[in-house]
């Protein structure tokens, strides 16, 4: 995942900002690994003959590596000072290796210290995620 322009406050955010795009290569390793990291041990996720007998054409990314890839991109954005309140994904189209998962964002909702952004993160099938992700940062003299 390569870094994004980080660094930014609550107040120089407005409605309509996009987040600067982020392609992340989907490889056997990162789906097999995260699946595994996160305690996901259905073979789905690390046994390619199983996956298929299952009906898929591969492995596939776990719901809580998409969730840690979307957090992830919005505090790149955010910076070191935001936290991220509450994270909102629906999944779509797989992750599957040798693929690669673009994830765009845009904020959609700014009030009382809380900004919402929307997200998407596609890939060659179609949207794998889309959802919102709201973001707080602490007030100016709490940092």
């Amino acid at each position: 995942m390569t870094a994004t322009a980080g660094a930014t406050t609550y107040d120089a955010v407005t409605i309509g900002d996009r987040l600067p795009a982020v392609v992340i290569p989907l490889t056997r390793t990162l789906i097999v690994a995260t699946a595994l990291a996160t305690r996901d041990f259905q073979d789905v996720h690390h046994d390619p003959a199983l996956a298929v007998e299952r009906g898929s054409k591969d492995v596939f990314m776990n719901i809580l590596t998409t969730n840690g890839l979307v957090g992830r991109f919005v505090t790149d954005w955010a910076g070191p000072h935001a936290s991220l309140r509450r994270i909102a994904v629906r999944l779509g189209a797989p992750n599957h290796p040798g693929d690669a998962m673009a994830l765009t964002g845009e904020v959609i909702a700014k009030d009382d210290g809380l900004v919402t952004v929307k997200i998407r993160g596609a890939n060659s099938l179609g949207d794998h995620a889309t959802g919102t992700v709201v973001v707080a940062w602490p007030a100016r003299g709490d940092l």
